[in-house]
């Protein structure tokens, strides 16, 4: 089996798709070979050493289509080395060292399937206009009015790649 690893995600507006990027681009620099595909483009992990899986959250959970992706591949990926990665707005509000543990549980369901050697949480972008649902969109214009969030990207670029460069010792590759 080559020493490839995996990096596959699923999102929503983009945000998490440059998370993964950067990943995968940490990984690289590493000396590791990567691919960085969507999870409704793997097909098979075989070729795969290790796999890096993340999600964008939406209502408190990872997206359908990266749950399904766990499930589907429950065996696969409990055979190979496994980390995970969520990218949350909730990361983006005033004090969100304080919400940590509440935003951990949204991995509860990716550990029930598969356990993770690592996790990364990881604050991604507003852009109101990009979100899908006009309720969402309402509710997002309130927050930010109140002060909860400001619009813009607030993706930790060097947190993330920090997350990443620890992750070839733990995925064996």
């Amino acid at each position: 089996m080559p020493d490839k690893i995996l990096v596959t995600y699923a999102s929503r507006t983009g945000s998490t798709v440059g998370v993964a990027e950067a990943i995968g681009k940490t990984l690289a620099e590493s000396g590791a070979q990567v691919d960085v595909l969507p999870m409704q483009d793997v097909h098979d992990l075989a070729p795969y050493k290790a796999v890096v899986a993340g999600s964008a959250i939406q209502n408190s959970q990872w997206l359908p289509e990266a749950v399904r992706f766990l499930k589907v591949n429950r065996a696969a990926l409990s055979a190979k080395p496994f980390a995970t990665f969520l990218v949350c707005m909730t990361l983006a509000m005033k004090h969100a060292d304080q919400y940590r543990g509440f935003v951990s549980e949204f991995l509860a369901p990716v550990r029930q399937v598969v356990k993770p050697v690592s996790e990364g949480f990881f604050a991604g972008v507003l852009d109101i206009k990009k979100v899908p649902s006009a309720s969402d969109r309402f509710k997002f214009r309130v927050s930010v009015l109140f002060g909860a969030w400001k619009e813009g990207d607030h993706r930790d670029w060097n947190a993330i790649r920090s997350w990443a460069a620890g992750l070839p010792q733990l995925l064996d590759v």
